[in-house]
């Protein structure tokens, strides 16, 4: 419908309202043909399409093949994660030990003695001296005593044989029982198979039962005993108030 300034006509749409230029569409598909005239296609080559033909074929076999991974890595991953969260603390514990020319970091020996009661090992660097000796730095052993109770022996250095289960401490060695008894002298040896700790140097005792000082003492922790050897000087607790402490008592023996 046209539009005229005094309004729309009545008049109904002629054929040619909708007539093309055909000059200009001739101009238009000439344009076109000599476009398509001056483009060069590349033919494949036999090579090429040989190539493309042995893409193919390997695409039919790694795409599924990459599928089957992806679904077995799915259906193990539950039992992955298992058995990283069971090892969990051994995982932590590797991860804390340092090997360095010899020298190791943060390690721990466990063991149990003849009457199965656990006992670990634990020093701030060792040094694997042979196939059965360790050299120890700060060495600590923690030991459970026959009624349930613990003890705990530390030193400046030792040495730990392994097959032997046997630890010899020197060098500011000092022995805690939960029962309160503080004892410290420079060497003590520890049978940590049979539970026994025994030292010939002298020591100096602490606890509830007062003062001590003695040139030795032997321990039986699944016995429950200990005894103390050589010459004694002790000073008891219900003894302090009645006597002066420059008058100790002094025992001879053990």
């Amino acid at each position: 419908m046209n539009d005229s300034p005094t309004g729309p006509t009545d008049r109904p749409p002629q054929r040619e309202d909708f007539a093309r230029d055909a000059q200009r569409l001739a101009a238009l598909r000439e344009a076109m043909r000599e476009q398509g005239d001056a483009r060069q296609r590349n033919i494949p080559t036999p090579a090429d399409l040989a190539w493309r033909r042995s893409m193919l074929d390997a695409a039919k076999w790694v795409l599924p093949t990459l599928a089957l991974l992806l679904l077995g890595s799915i259906a193990v991953w539950p039992e992955i994660a298992r058995w990283m969260s069971e090892n969990k603390a051994a995982l932590r514990e590797m991860a804390q030990m340092k090997i360095e020319s010899g020298n190791m970091e943060g390690a721990i020996y466990r063991g149990l003695d003849v009457h199965g009661r656990p006992y670990m090992i634990t020093a701030r660097v060792t040094h694997q001296n042979g196939p059965d000796r360790v050299d120890l730095t700060d060495p600590i052993a923690d030991t459970m005593l026959s009624g349930g109770g613990w003890a705990e022996i530390r030193a400046d250095h030792g040495v730990y044989m392994q097959h032997e289960q046997t630890l010899n401490l020197d060098g500011d060695v000092v022995l805690y029982r939960d029962d309160g008894a503080l004892m410290n002298g420079p060497t003590a040896d520890m049978d940590m198979k049979q539970s026994i700790i025994a030292s010939n140097d002298w020591v100096h005792a602490e606890g509830p039962f007062g003062i001590l000082d003695a040139q030795g003492y032997f321990i039986d922790q699944h016995a429950g005993l200990l005894q103390f050897t050589g010459p004694e000087r002790v000073i008891r607790n219900d003894d302090q108030d009645a006597m002066p402490q420059s008058q100790p008592t002094e025992n001879k023996g053990s």
